[in-house]
């Protein structure tokens, strides 16, 4: 089966033939999403699997290879601009322990789901959402909320703990036998490795959920962006790669590596300043302007001598070194010491605030 990658569902209509499908699934990637596909393809019924892909999550380079080894129909779609509104705009039901908008995330995945069900003739929604496994998403209560914001009333079905659920018209209706459906609840695992050793799956995905926003490490790259920034979801992108530094609102990425130092460079933008060592090896090194104003000249020697500091032959050569800068399409260079401190100005990697977090989307 071919894999189908869209940038969003408005693409889908440029396609001449639409495929048929009984039922849409949220795929992950994960077991519990597979595992969810896999009951509901045991009954005879064909199950489309979207795939949402952000600065946060997704990972659709996979898809070709998840179809294969799970026996899958899978579709990629990109919905990075409107969930990073979402994030900026204040999660009406609030964030887990770090950033992550657990509910309003599977609420705006849900909806979107929904929305395509027409086009491809869908006539249930499945998610592989297990009672009781996550705190914050999962408890009862929150799968109600999520059913309902969601505006799947009796559309939604969860394969994996839908005996403990109320039927749904797909069940009631006969197309979906409900004796066929897990009854599994919490944290444990051993019900869903036992279905897997019975659809045969070997290539067990890792339990983690994959989000960047459960993780503290990304978390902390991002906080700094929210605080003071309006991002977009090309921020976020840069925000993944190298070493990250902010001084005040001034932002630098510094390459780690060759692969660092090339995604940067497919990164930059119009108003951004570029920096790398004319006379040493090191990293490159990215200034993205989220003031709108130039930076003043000490901010930019300043991030040069950052961007010499981690050379290690620059800070070996005991003297002043030339980094040259580049901003819309000029370049200058400009003579600095090696180091993370210059002209006043200090240069910090962020780090990860809890009640900063708390404070951005306060009322």
């Amino acid at each position: 089966m071919s894999t189908k990658h869209v940038k969003n569902e408005k693409d889908i209509m440029t396609h001449k033939e639409i495929d048929q499908y009984h039922a849409l699934a949220l795929f992950s990637g994960g077991l519990d999403s597979i595992l969810s596909i896999k009951t509901i393809q045991e009954q005879g019924l064909k199950v489309l699997g979207l795939h949402f892909c952000s600065p946060f999550f997704g990972n659709p380079q996979k898809l070709e290879h998840w179809e294969k080894v799970y026996g899958l129909d899978l579709l990629a779609l990109d919905v990075s601009r409107e969930y990073v509104q979402m994030l900026c705009s204040g999660p009406e039901f609030g964030l887990g322990k770090l950033l992550n908008p657990c509910i309003d995330c599977k609420i705006f995945m849900l909806q979107k789901t929904r929305d395509l069900l027409d086009k491809y003739g869908a006539e249930f929604v499945i998610s592989g959402e297990v009672l009781g496994q996550r705190p914050m998403s999962q408890r009862r209560d929150a799968l109600f909320v999520i059913l309902k914001e969601a505006g799947l009333k009796d559309l939604l079905l969860r394969p994996l703990s839908a005996r403990h659920l109320p039927p749904t018209r797909a069940e009631r209706e006969g197309l979906v036998d409900r004796g066929q459906l897990q009854a599994i609840s919490g944290r444990g695992r051993k019900e869903q490795m036992a279905l897997a050793r019975k659809y045969n799956i070997t290539e067990i995905p890792t339990p983690a959920g994959g989000c960047r926003l459960t993780d503290q490490e990304s978390c902390k790259r991002y906080l700094p962006l929210l605080q003071h920034h309006r991002p977009g979801p090309e921020d976020f992108v840069l925000a993944n790669q190298g070493r990250q530094f902010w001084c005040e609102s001034y932002w630098m990425t510094i390459g780690r590596d060759k692969q660092d130092n090339e995604r940067i460079q497919e990164m930059v933008r119009d108003d951004d300043y570029m920096f790398w060592l004319k006379m040493h090896p090191g990293p490159t090194g990215l200034g993205r302007n989220i003031t709108g104003s130039p930076w003043p000249g000490k901010v930019l020697q300043s991030a040069a001598a950052l961007v010499g500091h981690y050379s290690p032959r620059a800070r070996k050569c005991l003297r002043k070194v030339d980094v040259t800068v580049q901003h819309k399409g000029e370049q200058t260079e400009l003579s600095v010491w090696p180091g993370p401190d210059l002209e006043g100005l200090s240069w910090a990697e962020p780090v990860w605030d809890q009640d900063a977090a708390r404070g951005l989307f306060a009322v």
